[in-house]
């Protein structure tokens, strides 16, 4: 049963919204919120804990540009 656990929890991705690449500054509401658009069902997925990671995550390296240009 320990085994099913462990590759169960090894599949599950949690995100960290500051470091996603959606996650931006809206300056009409001043403060930073997710540029992605979820629907209501991922929404309450998310936020209620039941799927502890965002399926748009995407790991933002703001160095990604610099490695291209060498």
């Amino acid at each position: 049963m320990e085994k099913k656990t462990a590759k169960k929890a090894a599949k599950q991705v949690v995100s960290n919204c500051e470091n996603c690449e959606f996650y931006d500054f809206d300056e009409f509401y001043q403060s930073y919120s997710c540029r992605q658009c979820l629907d209501e069902d991922e929404t309450v997925r998310f936020l209620s804990g039941y799927n502890p990671g965002c399926p748009y995550f995407k790991f933002y390296d703001e160095y990604k540009s610099v490695q291209k240009q060498n």
